[in-house]
């Protein structure tokens, strides 16, 4: 008989576990979406009374906060501790919430500038931003929904 690769829903799981099982296999997918809002934010104009600084805060720490989460997940630190499932649902949740307020922040610029800006790359860039700020917010959420189920069963 073939051994099942899969982890119960109530284990965390490392090494390569974390590219197969539910909600780890989001986190390429929101490093790959989150450094997307990183470098279009970066690659625009910013005007003085603009609101990207906290998109940009957003962006690169969700980023770095990630890596480091995936890489903990991989390496197993989280077997020294049975804290890991709260904190894993805790910074998912927190993920979502910043990126939410940075796509909302980010939706508003764009539509501020979109009269004088809209024949521009500027505002094409920030309307792809704006697009992967709330896929970004997508993701999170989804991995905290799911990261709360497997909270529940640990």
């Amino acid at each position: 008989m073939a051994a099942t690769t899969t982890q119960p829903m109530g284990s965390l799981p490392s090494g390569l576990g974390i590219c197969t099982t539910a909600p780890d296999v989001f986190y390429l997918p929101e490093l790959i979406f989150g450094g997307l809002v990183w470098i279009l934010v970066a690659s625009t104009h910013v005007f003085l009374p603009n609101p990207l600084g906290w998109v940009m805060f957003v962006s690169v720490f969700c980023f770095v906060m990630t890596f480091l989460w995936m890489i903990f997940f991989a390496a197993g630190v989280h077997k020294s501790s049975s804290g890991w499932a709260t904190a894993d649902f805790a910074y998912h949740s927190l993920a979502a919430l910043f990126y939410l307020s940075a796509g909302v922040d980010l939706a508003f610029v764009t539509i501020q500038l979109e009269p004088v800006a809209s024949f521009s790359n500027i505002y094409h860039i920030d309307i792809a931003a704006v697009v992967f700020a709330f896929l970004a917010t997508l993701l999170y959420f989804i991995h905290a929904i799911l990261s709360a189920i497997r909270w529940k069963h640990f």
